[in-house]
Formats: C-alpha cells, structure tokens, sequence
C-alpha cells in the first residue's frame, strides 16, 4: 500500500513537470487536449493538475489556451527580490498542510491587520478569513503578536489613537491588561488569543521581525474545540520556525 501511494504521489509530480515544460516550449499557447494527448494524461488528472497550476500562476489560462505564468519567473528571482507576501505563501500553504487548520500570512495596515495570504482548513468546521479582510489589532492572535513587537514609542500612540471593542467576554481592551498581555507574549516569543474575536474560536501567531521593522505576523486560526495542548504545541512550534525563516 505504501509503494502504490507513493508511486502515485511521483507519477504526479512528473506529470506537473511535463506540463509545465510542454507548455514553455509551446509560446504560441497549447489546448488540454493537445496536452492530454501529447503526455499521455487522463482528462480527469490533467483538469486537477492544469488548475493547480493557474492557481499558483505558473501556467496562466487565455481562452481554451495555456502559457507560461510569472510563478516560473519567480523561481529564478533573487531571493531578495521576493515581495513578503511571495516569501509567506509557501510556509503558509505548509502550515496549512501539515495542521489542517487555517494559516494566514497578515500585515499592519493603520491600527489594523490585513490578511495578505491566507490559507483555510479543510475541515467542515473552521475559521476563514478572506484576503484583504481587516481586523482590530487586540482581538486576534497576529494583532497582539504585532502590538508585542512594536516599539514602545509606537505602542503608546497606539492606546491614544485607538478606542477597542469587547467583541466577547474575554476580549482584551483595556490599556493596562493589554499592557500586561504584550508582556507575556514579548517574554515567550508568541500570542495567543482565545474566544476573543469570536466566540469559539482560538488563534497562534508570532510576528516578523526584519531589521527592527515589523513586517508583519504568521498565524493559525482553529475552532476552540480542536486547540488542546497537542495542536497548540505543534502550531508553535511551526510558526516560530516560519517567523524565523521570514526574518532572515
């Protein structure tokens, strides 16, 4: 059973390569069932793979036709000339996949946060929170790990520009408990809110620190009823690692 899984998971990769490389050296565009025919790929594999791949923008779709996409541009960047977002995308996806719960990638927008790469959980009962969407900084995971990172000057504007909503019983709004929040998070290295934006729902995030600048936050969202010691361990564990690699 174990060598049928993972001559399938290889027979995929190798046609995801194939395709990618039969579309590159065709510039004028290929239909799929040009490439259907040409690899020898069931209809059925070839929508999956050839939808995967405009997803991630490797391929790009005009019409019936398929080009090459700026995901293979990507590749051949430097490193450094990767936006954020383009370095985020990759660890948040992996995060997702291994946890199966949902992983956003977030960043500090006025006295908010804004979810600029988000990937949700495939489970029936999860968070989700939509690309762009925007929240208060003191009732989610990625906001308080942000306050924590702030310098002190910028906190202090913070509390004197800001009026913070209790959304549930527990949400932190007051100047000195938030005070005494960002504390805790700046001594162990992440934030953690639970039940405090919704009711229901806990959240892990640690912020990116480049340079002295906040560039933002890396965090996971699960429904309370999944975040025991376990997941809340293994969630961290990820995200200081990813908080880490973003901050090289």
């Amino acid at each position: 059973m174990a060598g049928a899984a993972q001559s399938t998971t290889v027979k995929s990769a190798m046609r995801t390569l194939d395709i990618i490389e039969y579309v590159v050296a065709h510039g004028q565009g290929v239909v799929a069932q040009d490439i259907a025919g040409a690899l020898a790929i069931p209809v059925s594999s070839l929508s999956y793979l050839l939808a995967t791949l405009v997803e991630r923008d490797y391929l790009r779709r005009e019409g019936r036709r398929y080009f090459a996409g700026p995901g293979l541009d990507r590749l051949g960047a430097p490193r450094a000339d990767l936006s954020i977002e383009e370095r985020a995308a990759p660890l948040v996806r992996s995060i997702r996949a291994e946890l199966n719960e949902t992983c956003s990638f977030m960043i500090l927008n006025g006295w908010q946060i804004e979810a600029r790469v988000t990937e949700a959980s495939a489970q029936a009962l999860r968070y989700a929170i939509e690309v762009g969407q925007r929240k208060p900084l003191h009732s989610l995971a990625a906001g308080k790990a942000i306050l924590a990172a702030l310098p002190d000057s910028d906190l202090a504007r913070y509390f004197a520009e800001t009026d913070r909503h209790r959304f549930t019983a527990t949400t932190l709004t007051g100047e000195d408990e938030l005070r005494a929040e960002i504390m805790r998070i700046r001594d162990r290295g992440f934030a953690q809110a639970r039940d405090e934006d919704l009711p229901g729902t806990s959240g892990l995030a640690c912020a990116i620190v480049r340079d002295g600048h906040v560039e933002g936050a890396i965090a996971v969202a699960v429904p309370s009823v999944r975040f025991d010691d376990q997941l809340r361990e293994r969630a961290r564990s990820r995200l200081m690692n990813a908080a880490r690699l973003l901050a090289e």
